[in-house]
């Protein structure tokens, strides 16, 4: 008997220490406490924290056909933010290209006047001039894109060295990276 008093007041020594603990963090007892040394992820970058720009990529898929562009975007705000996923890609006046995703996508983090890109790569508008495409399709050209990212919003952007030109309405996306494309 004089053992399990022992126990017994053990017990309630415990439950008081574990209820002045629970008043003094206002956390109700048997409630787990969540650690604090964790931080919060910033936020998705907002279109108006972003400048973004776009030129023809140095090294477009060679033998393919095909053309790139580069297209930057540079967090102009005063706070870090988020930028993830693949871009939509339109011409301008809203005509929606097929785009297909290719890598992982994964988050990147950019800080005041940081910078992140994505690479776009079209099928080849062929010839000079009234330049022709292979499919037969009719070519498209447009002076700007709208290209648009996840959570941050829609952006039109020109070529700095060109227009936009392509055929069949299709592009090819890498997501976000933190690494620029050439």
């Amino acid at each position: 008997m004089r053992h399990s008093n022992g126990i017994h007041r053990a017990a309630l020594a415990t439950t008081a220490v574990t209820a002045v603990a629970a008043a003094v963090t206002c956390i109700l007892p048997g409630t787990a406490m969540a650690a604090s040394t964790t931080s919060t992820p910033p936020p998705a970058c907002p279109a108006s924290a972003l400048q973004v720009s776009a030129w023809q990529a140095a090294h477009p898929p060679v033998g393919t056909g095909t053309g790139a562009a580069v297209v930057q975007f540079t967090n102009v705000s005063q706070k870090t933010c988020v930028l993830k996923g693949f871009p939509t890609v339109a011409g301008a006046g809203n005509t929606p290209l097929k785009v297909t995703p290719t890598g992982k996508a994964a988050a990147v983090t950019v800080r005041p006047q940081g910078k992140a890109w994505v690479k776009l790569t079209f099928v080849q508008v062929q010839g000079e001039g009234d330049g022709y495409c292979v499919s037969g399709n009719t070519p498209a050209a447009y002076p700007t894109m709208v290209i648009g990212l996840p959570n941050s919003g829609k952006h039109q952007v020109a070529l700095k060295d060109g227009w936009w030109a392509h055929c069949d309405n299709k592009v090819t996306a890498t997501p976000v990276s933190a690494v620029e494309p050439s």
